[in-house]
């Protein structure tokens, strides 16, 4: 009886040190927080060993033995997990289950280059080399646009919140992935809109993309994309300076100043060389150069110059285009002919 006893006694003081270990933490409410990354792939041992280098469990044994008694042992998921305040194991299993990992806010503005989204995606600690590669793979558009090489002008500008599974590359995979669907939510809508005026779709994201560069000012666009519009009509040059800085970073030579000499590189995105559209799109264009495609201004406008606050005049005629390059222009050598 008194061997029963004696181990009944045992038992119940290891159960209570169990109950102990696993429900109340060791962390203090003050303690700062502390970042644990689980990758892919990783064993329960390592994500014990990486608790215990924490102090977020007094031995790796500890964690192991819980998880597999919580019948946990194929569920624990991978990614970059915040433990803030106090954590008891039962917490942190719960945490690692669920899968509540970090997630991370990435903002792509309106008109960048895949090359531009790429850099983004490095700064926000994605995988730039994985983002730019999946970029160049046409495949997720080629039931759209059937002549895309690329992904140029399709991964749509939004903010995206990016949750960090430990894998950078399959991370920035992903998110061109979400980024093309967002694109279709907000474009696929639009198709016999955007083609309304003759365009095919991709060729509607191409002039959506020109007009995106040439003003920040959202009441602008539907002007802009009617000048353009007009221009195409008439068999008119678009003459867009955004063509031209494209082309040059295409060949790695733009230093932030268009010369002209630029106006004459031989290149199919150079608009002052050749009629037309550019072959595709040059940058991603938002919703309201989109819309701004969509819906042109009812307008006879085939010139507009900046004003340079941000906006511009808008005029029918080369001799008033003139007037106001000269007017607004003064301090530049007027060398371009028409611009538009």
């Amino acid at each position: 009886m008194r061997r029963i006893l004696l181990l009944a006694a045992l038992a119940a003081t290891l159960w209570l040190a169990w109950v102990h270990e696993t429900r109340f933490p060791l962390r203090g409410l003050d303690d700062p927080p502390l970042t644990l990354v689980v990758p892919s792939g990783a064993s329960i041992d390592s994500v014990a060993r990486q608790l215990a280098a924490l102090r977020l469990v007094r031995h790796p044994f500890v964690f192991r033995i819980h998880v597999l008694a919580r019948g946990d042992g194929g569920r624990l998921r991978a990614g970059e997990y915040l433990i803030e305040g106090p954590a008891s194991l039962d917490d942190i299993s719960d945490m690692l289950v669920r899968g509540d990992v970090v997630r991370h806010d990435v903002t792509f503005p309106e008109g960048r280059s895949l090359d531009d989204m790429a850099a983004i995606a490095g700064e926000h600690g994605l995988d730039a080399k994985a983002f730019l590669a999946a970029a160049r793979e046409p495949k997720a558009i080629h039931d759209l646009d059937a002549a895309a090489t690329d992904l140029e002008g399709y991964l749509f500008p939004d903010t995206y919140d990016v949750p960090k599974s430990g894998d950078p590359a399959g991370e920035s995979r992903r998110l061109v992935g979400r980024m093309v669907e967002r694109f279709r939510a907000v474009a696929v809508p639009e198709v016999a809109r955007l083609t309304s005026r003759g365009l095919s779709l991709r060729e509607a994201v191409t002039l959506a993309s020109i007009v995106e560069l040439e003003t920040a000012q959202p009441d602008e666009r539907p002007r802009i994309a009617a000048v353009f519009l007009n221009r195409l009509k008439l068999g008119m040059p678009l003459q867009t300076d955004p063509t031209v800085i494209y082309a040059l970073r295409k060949t790695g030579t733009y230093d932030g100043n268009i010369r002209k000499k630029d106006l004459s590189l031989d290149s199919p995105y150079n608009t002052y060389k050749h009629g037309g559209l550019p072959p595709g799109p040059i940058a991603s264009p938002g919703r309201d150069a989109l819309k701004a495609v969509a819906e042109p201004a009812e307008a006879r406008d085939l010139y507009f110059v900046s004003r340079n606050d941000g906006t511009h005049e808008f005029n029918e005629t080369l001799t008033l285009h003139e007037k106001a390059v000269d007017r607004y222009q003064r301090h530049r050598v007027s060398s371009r002919g028409e611009k538009g």
